[in-house]
């Protein structure tokens, strides 16, 4: 397992600089805080999280953790599918505590 695959969803925040990641070995990355994905400062996960219930958003991210893990076997680079996957998992498993 690679540094990379060991990151939080808090680390990646951490890391974050003007809209790209930096670190040793890190690229720009469309796992954790892909630059389409934030408006005018807002990050959509955030959006989404604040019209939902705590119920709704679990099943939300529960939701994208199955969806992610259906189809990485499919995909030409399967590992961003599961890196997706576990960042999913992570913020349900934080969303949990």
């Amino acid at each position: 397992m690679s540094a990379i695959d060991k990151v939080t969803p808090e680390e990646w925040d951490k890391l974050k600089f003007h809209g790209e990641m930096k670190g040793p070995d890190v690229k720009r990355e469309s796992v954790n805080s892909p630059a389409h994905y934030n408006k005018g400062g807002v990050e959509c996960i955030e959006a989404i999280e604040a019209s939902m219930t705590h119920e709704a958003f679990a099943g939300y991210l529960k939701g994208n953790v199955l969806k992610y893990l259906w189809r990485y076997e499919s995909k030409v680079a399967p590992i961003e599918d599961l890196r997706k996957a576990k960042w999913y998992l992570e913020r349900l498993i934080k969303q949990e505590m």
